[in-house]
Formats: structure tokens, C-alpha cells, sequence
């Protein structure tokens, strides 16, 4: 792919057109403020990766233009359900949500950038590919950004949106607190007979590890979960093995249509502003899967952070998008720890426990409106 030319100068550099930085642009592009966008890759992912859209996201998309262009690529859920083995421990349900989208969206994280890409064009902007960001270097007037081929940008402002190793974020010498987890996480999308149905989000807790099934679009299921050390492309059989594992007799997988493994931290920026350099999405935070938040908390990041611009508010931005990332990365880490209890008596005491729990309104609420982040307005 021939890239295309990169301008002189601008006010936002924004580097990474994933989700994060694709939200970022729109609002830009909408208040009328000149921007940027690089990407190292030569095209936008095709892979789904990402596949949740919770209620708060639907809203700030719907802001930009985007979300009735997205519903039609995905499939509206609105139960949780939570399970040991075949025992139903918690049932939410997003229904009584206050909100124009009471439900969480299955959509494959391609069709999300697509759907903001082609809200981005038909503002006037795009993506410039591909350029891989090498330094970033501010002084008192802005920052000159330089590619890995030599081309330079001169930007009143850069903003990382470029993933977990930012290069921004390294420029910027922003500390990134935390830790990983020890285990691995497998991820697939596979064509399967499912016996919990396709009308549900399904986390199942397990001594060896949680695992969450939940459909995607033209029958598939994505299927998440932690193993000591997953495969580098787990196939059908593999993911059979461990559904027979962990959820026995619920399962028929018929084919692997995509599967990779990762490794997953839980990290917060120090800050996420350095001068003249700002952070949002996977730059300034990364944690567990478990709820589907990351995306989420970075299309609103990105969201967010261009209203900031709009309003000439920068210096508000990290006061009121930093707290949520940190309690975001809290929330995932108790469920991903309450859900791999290895212990025989502090499973039974949260299975004894969260029956209960769910059965009081005022915490069953609290928990679904934490999943759909309403509480992040």
C-alpha cells in the first residue's frame, strides 16, 4: 500500500486509529478542530477482537453519528448470566437500564472501526497509513513527531492512542503502574452448538480458570478464557477440550473461525498528560477482559478528550477520565479473581454468596450499571 502524504503541521496529532483514537478523530472533526491520525498498519483490522459495546459507549456513539449505523452489525443482549459448572449462580439483566439502550451490543470490533471510519469520511477526514511513529519530541510550541521512514508532523498536541507499548507514552516518560497476571488468556470465535443459547453473555467460574461465552453475529461465539499457557492459535479441538473442562456437556464446537492468546496486565498511566503529549485507550490502560470494559473505557477516553480540545478544557481531562480507568481496572480484577477461587471453601462461599447478592435490587443495579458504565457519565 502507497502511504499517503502527511501534512506540514497540525493542531492534534493523534497516533493509533484504532477504536480510541477513531472516537478521538470524530469529535475532533465534528467541533471542527484540525487534526491527524497516523497508524502503523497498512489497513484497519479485520479480526474481532473486541466485541462488546456497553450502554454508556452506545450513547457517546450515538453523539458522534455512529451507534445507528452499528446496531444493524450486531446482536443486542440483555442478560449477564454467571454460572459455576451448570449451576446458575447470578442472572442481570440490562432491561431496566435508564438509558435509550438498555442491552450490551455483540459487534465485532472491526465493524466498530469501520462503523467510525466511515463516520470519520463522511465528516472529510481519514486515516493516514501507514506510519509507524518513531520519537516524539515537544518544546514550548508543540511537538514534532518523527516516522520510522524519515517523514516528520509538527502538532500543537500529540495524543497516544496507540496501544499498551505507546510510543507516546514512552516519549512522554509517563510511568505505567501495575503488574500482569500470571496466567494467559485464549480468545476464539468458533461456530458451536451452545446449550445456554445465543440470548446471553455467559461467564463460568472454574477452579482452573473463567471462562465467558458470548454470540457474535452470523452464529458464531466468541469464547474467552484464562489458562496457565495457552496455545499461540487455538484451534476447534482445543477449545472443545476446554469447554469440556470447565463447562461439561454445554458445548458442541464445529469449527475455529479465529483464535489467538495473550498476556494481560492491569495498568494505569501515572498521568495522562505530559506537556504538550496526552494519553487515552490502551495507553493509559490495560486490564482484564472479564466485563468487556476496555474498549469501552477507550472510545470514551477518546470521546472525552476531543471535547476537551473543543472547549480548550485540557487540563480537566485527566481529573475525569484517570479515577474511572482506575476503577475499571478494580472492577475487572475482583471479578477475574472472585471468578478463579482455586480454594474449596472460598468457592463455596461465593457461591453461596452471590445468589444471594443478585437477589437484592439495589446491588444487582449497581452491578449491571458498573458492567454498562452508565455510572462514568
Amino acid at each position: 500500500m502507497t502511504a499517503t502524504a502527511l501534512p506540514a503541521a497540525t493542531r492534534v496529532a493523534i497516533v493509533g486509529a484504532g477504536p480510541t483514537g477513531l472516537a478521538l478523530a470524530v469529535t475532533l472533526a465534528e467541533a471542527g478542530v484540525d487534526f491527524v491520525v497516523l497508524d502503523k498498519l497498512a489497513e484497519g483490522a479485520n479480526t474481532s477482537r473486541a466485541a462488546v459495546v456497553h450502554a454508556r459507549t452506545l450513547e457517546v456513539l450515538d453523539t458522534l453519528g455512529v451507534t445507528q449505523d452499528l446496531l444493524p452489525r450486531g446482536i443486542p443482549l440483555q442478560r449477564f448470566t454467571v454460572r459455576d459448572g451448570g449451576r446458575v449462580l447470578a442472572r442481570l439483566g440490562f432491561g431496566g437500564l435508564l438509558t435509550p439502550y438498555p442491552f450490551t451490543l455483540m459487534v465485532p470490533q472491526c465493524d466498530t472501526e469501520a462503523a467510525l471510519l466511515a463516520r470519520l469520511r463522511a465528516l472529510g477526514g481519514d486515516v493516514h497509513r501507514p506510519y509507524e511513529v518513531a520519537s516524539a519530541v515537544q518544546d514550548a510550541d508543540g511537538v514534532t513527531l518523527t516516522t520510522t521512514t524519515g517523514q516528520t508532523l509538527r502538532a500543537q498536541y500529540a495524543v497516544g492512542a496507540d496501544g499498551m507499548h505507546s510510543a507516546v507514552r514512552e516519549a512522554a516518560g509517563i510511568g505505567f503502574t501495575g503488574s500482569a497476571y500470571a496466567q494467559s488468556f485464549v480468545l476464539a470465535d468458533v461456530v458451536m452448538d451452545w446449550r445456554p443459547g445465543a440470548a446471553e453473555v455467559s461467564l463460568n467460574f472454574h477452579t482452573d480458570g473463567l471462562v465467558v461465552v458470548a454470540p457474535l453475529p452470523h452464529g458464531r461465539y466468541r469464547v474467552v478464557a484464562v489458562v496457565d499457557e495457552a496455545p499461540a492459535a487455538p484451534g476447534a479441538a482445543y477449545v472443545q477440550a476446554l469447554l469440556d473442562a470447565r463447562s461439561p456437556g454445554q458445548a458442541h464446537v464445529r469449527e475455529a473461525v479465529w483464535g489467538s492468546r495473550f498476556r494481560v496486565h492491569h495498568r494505569v498511566a501515572d498521568h495522562y498528560r505530559a506537556g504538550r503529549l496526552l494519553l487515552a485507550g490502551d495507553a493509559a490502560h490495560v486490564h482484564s477482559p472479564a466485563g468487556g470494559q476496555g474498549m469501552n473505557t477507550g472510545i470514551q477516553d477518546g470521546y472525552a478528550l476531543g471535547r476537551a480540545f473543543a472547549e480548550d478544557a485540557l487540563d480537566g481531562y485527566e481529573p475525569q477520565r484517570r479515577p474511572v480507568a482506575q476503577r475499571v481496572v478494580a472492577f475487572t480484577d475482583r471479578m477475574t479473581r472472585m471468578a478463579t477461587l482455586r480454594r474449596r471453601p472460598a468457592r463455596a462461599a461465593r457461591n453461596a454468596v452471590l445468589p444471594l447478592a443478585s437477589r437484592v435490587p439495589a446491588l444487582r443495579n449497581r452491578l449491571v450499571r458498573e458492567l454498562a458504565e452508565l455510572d462514568y457519565r
